[in-house]
């Protein structure tokens, strides 16, 4: 960004290829006539590591690519670009700028979720990093946005650490113990228990054998603060890789505003396409679309499922964003469609008829929705006492957003 905040109008694309500790330049973008185009590098397409960015949108090629439809820039690469949240944030330190999308990438850190950076420069990388921050801090953080104060200077470096991390709820980037988490931390505004909520989920999910990101729950001055353990990070003793990650959204060729249109059985179709172990990751993903129906989860929208893209095959990374969400009314639906014979409500029988686009025999498919049903039977209550949810709070869920009456209906053992 040059000192009169111009706008930017291109931008080097740099990622980490699977057995590189640095980056790579990979190719460019350029903003012409309001879209942003892409094209790879003539030197990386000659090396031997060279890898698509996106198996289904972006090919290796030495053509320019030019977004179609309603997309501005190709959608693996908006996959890395700061969701509401950290755009909220940018828009915080640069009032007087209207960021355009580029600018977005520019000004975002460059610990970004994936193996993707953004840069001015094809030769030189020069990383947006900030020194690892405390917990302590984001008490402050969260202090200062909800009062719309002016941003302190010491607290810039924490702004920088919730750029480039995708979703609408406050979080930032955090390291304890030598581990880094991204850390979602509630508002004195909230209305429910929303980090409770997602630790009682993502606890419940791990117990049924989902593959899911590991959790802490922290208090700081009554505040709560859930700690989601990074899994786009492989540490090593030669030092940290970055594993390249794709949505569902971007793998399905969709815009935010055409999001309503995924469906389970074409990301099912993906998967089965090009996962090097099908039928393991399809029955992980009919147990996903599962547990979301049980405990309620309507947000399971498509940048809420993602994949691992080695350039080669695609694989399923930890379910993650796992929240009941209180409703009105009784019917409900779920975010990314379920697309069965009952359209898209969220009933597990309506879930159990889609079993065979996840190469799933009927008792198979039964078998892993009874063993869900068990197993928040069983586990419950103690996980909702390690969370420390009230009485009231677990009451307003069961029964009408967990394990629904609606979910449950015409399902039988």
């Amino acid at each position: 960004m040059t000192s009169n905040m111009q706008h930017n109008k291109e931008a080097y694309v740099w990622m980490w290829l699977p057995t590189a500790l640095e980056p790579t330049v990979i190719g460019k973008m350029i903003l012409a006539e309001g879209k942003y185009h892409f094209t790879y590098g003539k030197s990386y397409l000659t090396r031997a590591d060279a890898m698509a960015l996106s198996p289904v949108e972006l090919p290796l090629s030495t053509q320019t690519f030019s977004p179609t439809g309603l997309h501005e820039m190709p959608a693996c690469l908006r996959d890395a670009s700061p969701d509401a949240w950290g755009r909220r944030l940018i828009d915080y330190q640069f009032p007087q700028l209207n960021p355009n999308e580029l600018d977005y990438l520019l000004l975002s850190g460059s610990d970004r979720i994936g193996a993707l950076d953004f840069q001015h420069s094809a030769t030189e990388y020069v990383a947006r990093d900030a020194e690892p921050i405390h917990l302590e801090a984001v008490e402050e953080l969260a202090e200062m946005l909800e009062t719309h104060q002016p941003p302190n200077p010491k607290l810039i470096s924490i702004l920088m650490h919730g750029t480039s991390i995708g979703g609408a709820r406050p979080k930032c980037l955090i390291e304890i113990n030598d581990k880094a988490y991204i850390a979602k931390f509630s508002l004195s505004s909230d209305q429910h228990t929303f980090v409770q909520n997602e630790y009682v989920a993502m606890r419940l999910a791990a117990k049924m054998g989902i593959t899911v990101a590991p959790v802490l729950l922290k208090s700081i001055h009554g505040r709560d603060i859930l700690l989601v353990e990074r899994f786009d990070r492989m540490i090593q003793k030669d030092g940290t890789y970055r594993k390249h990650m794709l949505s569902a959204l971007s793998l399905l060729g969709l815009h935010e505003m055409e999001a309503r249109y995924a469906r389970y059985i074409d990301f099912a179709d993906l998967i089965r396409q090009y996962s090097s172990d099908p039928k393991a990751s399809l029955q992980e993903l009919f147990s996903r679309l599962v547990f979301n129906v049980l405990i309620g989860n309507t947000d399971d929208h498509a940048r809420n499922h993602a994949v691992f893209w080695d350039g080669y095959h695609l694989t399923l990374t930890p379910a993650y964003d796992l929240s009941p969400q209180l409703r009105v009314g009784h019917e409900a639906t779920q975010a990314m469609m379920i697309g069965g014979e009952s359209g898209n409500f969220a009933t597990l029988k309506n879930a159990f008829s889609i079993h065979p686009h996840f190469l799933l025999s009927e008792n198979d498919a039964r078998d892993i929705i009874q063993q869900q049903l068990s197993t928040l039977d069983t586990h419950w209550t103690s996980i909702c006492d390690e969370a420390g949810m009230t009485i009231f709070e677990r009451s307003r869920l069961w029964g009408s957003t967990v394990k629904s009456e609606y979910c449950m209906q015409d399902w039988t053992n």
